[in-house]
């Protein structure tokens, strides 16, 4: 009898059945995740690197990307998650409760969020990060259930365009020419009238209103990044198209944003273009590294903190009441660390980088656990 053999993989080259899930789609979600934690929760929010702050308003950051990475993931997954369930023929009315309870329990957890730790009801904000993944959500599954690709890609182009041509013609009412300045642009303007509460910088709120919907098309990149990877091209096909329209979608925002800047706090077209472009070669490098070649190693924390990656995001936010909020004698738990790592003799930035990537640390915990146990917690 011949000795048995493990089947080789199919060629590189050959076309594939659609996947129903892919390793490197779970890794950057949870790699994503775990940037997002890095950056939310400094050990010294007054030294911190440069590239782990926010842009103060133009330009673009390390930290500028993670958000509108998410927001891509989450448009692929959205393919991932109901295009087999279309093709069978599934109610549509099912769908949309099922989409419309998640977006409501997150948003509503992010208000949970929003209150922590002191629960002040009266100076409470209604907006922020996963009320835009709550919208976005909503938004881009909506979409996905009732256009084809094609109709997903003008429907991101045309509130591109109208976004831009809002933002650049209609002066702010009030002052009277077009402004793109803090706090007296046309967004800022319409949250003043209909966002209530609290806004995150007093006059204006990174997380508006208006911006929702170019925020939206960040998620409709991602849909039309998905629906390529669901297709029946050859994997090498797939990864020259995330590659090639990435490319040539960071370019074009670039080129845009000379004219109407990198922004995201306005979520700006050219914001959405360059970090859609840039998120569309990250996923096609990690698709080849990973799914293709199956060069797995040093993935499994991010495939760990992306099979619970809102869940780990809300945990986090509800240790930081211990690690940052608590007081131990004089100092919190980050003063106290920051201020070991500083005495011996490292600089102040450097400290507070270290304490973020413990407090990360503290996070995959639980997230190895719920993952070792095979709970997934999914809102």
């Amino acid at each position: 009898m011949l000795p048995q053999t493990n089947p080789l993989p199919p060629p590189i080259d050959a076309p594939e059945p659609a996947p129903t899930r892919l390793i490197s789609l779970d890794a950057l979600r949870g790699f994503t995740i775990a940037a997002m934690l890095l950056v939310n929760f400094p050990g010294d929010g007054d030294h911190v690197y440069h590239p782990l702050q926010h842009t103060k308003w133009n330009g673009l950051s390390f930290t500028d990307l993670i958000a509108p990475f998410f927001l891509f993931i989450i448009g692929v997954s959205i393919v991932f998650a109901y295009s087999k369930r279309l093709e069978s023929g599934a109610p549509k009315g099912d769908l949309y409760r099922k989409i419309v309870w998640r977006s409501v329990k997150i948003f509503v957890v992010g208000m949970v969020l929003n209150l922590l730790p002191t629960f002040d009801f009266a100076n409470i904000r209604w907006t922020g990060t996963l009320h835009r993944i709550a919208f976005v959500f909503l938004i881009c599954s909506v979409i996905y259930l009732n256009t084809n690709w094609k109709q997903q890609a003008w429907i991101g182009a045309l509130t591109l365009v109208v976004y831009w041509l809002a933002l650049t013609q209609i002066p702010t009412p009030g002052v009277g020419k077009v402004m793109l300045e803090p706090g007296v642009n046309l967004v800022a303007w319409f949250d003043s009238l209909y966002l209530p509460g609290r806004m995150w910088q007093g006059t204006w709120d990174p997380e508006s209103i208006l911006s929702t919907f170019p925020s939206a098309v960040s998620g409709v990149t991602g849909m039309l990044a998905g629906r390529l990877m669901i297709s029946n091209r050859t994997r090498l096909e797939k990864v020259a198209y995330l590659m090639t329209i990435g490319l040539f979608t960071a370019v074009a925002g670039y080129l845009w944003n000379l004219t109407f800047p990198s922004n995201e706090n306005l979520w700006t077209s050219s914001f959405v273009l360059i970090t859609s472009g840039f998120a569309a070669l990250l996923f096609g490098a990690v698709y080849f590294l990973v799914d293709i070649l199956g060069k797995t190693g040093g993935i499994q924390p991010g495939i760990i903190f992306g099979a619970n990656a809102i869940a780990v995001y809300v945990l986090g936010d509800l240790l930081s009441i211990v690690f940052y909020y608590l007081k131990f004698g004089e100092h919190s738990l980050n003063e106290h660390g920051v201020n070991v790592i500083t005495s011996l003799g490292f600089d102040s930035r450097f400290a507070s980088m270290m304490y973020a990537l413990f407090f990360v640390g503290i996070n995959f915990i639980p997230a190895y656990f719920l993952y070792r146990k095979k709970i997934f917690i999914k809102l």
